[in-house]
C-alpha cells in the first residue's frame, strides 16, 4: 500500500465509512446502493448534514486531485488537513445517521461521485 492510499485508507476511516460498512453489515456497500438518490427519504437534519457534506465534496475533490498530481503539493497537503477537520466536525452525527438504512445508501450513493471523480 502506498503513501496516498493510506492517507486515503485512513482518512475515510475517520470520516466514518467504515462505521457506515460496519452498521450496514455488508462486505462492498457501494454495490449495493442505487444511482438515484431520491429513493431515500431523508429527515430534514439528515438532508441538511448530506448538503454539507456534498458542499463539502465540492471543495475536497479537487483538492484531492491536486495532491494526487503532486503529493508535494503544499497547498493541497494542507486544504486535505483543512478539509479532514471539517469533516471531523460532523463525525458524531454521521456515525449516529450510518444506522439508518436510508441516510446510509444515500451518503454511500453521493461518495459514489466523489469516489468516481477522483479515480
Amino acid at each position: 500500500m502506498n503513501e496516498y492510499e493510506e492517507s486515503r485508507r485512513s482518512f475515510l476511516t475517520k470520516l466514518g465509512l467504515t462505521i457506515g460498512a460496519g452498521a450496514l453489515g455488508v462486505e462492498k456497500l457501494s454495490a449495493k446502493v442505487m444511482n438515484d438518490k431520491t429513493e431515500f427519504p431523508l429527515s430534514a437534519d439528515q438532508q441538511q448534514l448530506m448538503d454539507r457534506y456534498e458542499q463539502w465534496m465540492d471543495e475536497f475533490i479537487p483538492v484531492i486531485k491536486a495532491f494526487r498530481a503532486n503529493p508535494a503539493d503544499l497547498d493541497a497537503q494542507k486544504g486535505i488537513a483543512d478539509l479532514s477537520e471539517v469533516a471531523e466536525s460532523w463525525r458524531e452525527q454521521l456515525t449516529v445517521f450510518m444506522k439508518d438504512d436510508n441516510f446510509a445508501r444515500y451518503y454511500m450513493t453521493a461518495t459514489e461521485r466523489m469516489t468516481k471523480e477522483i479515480y
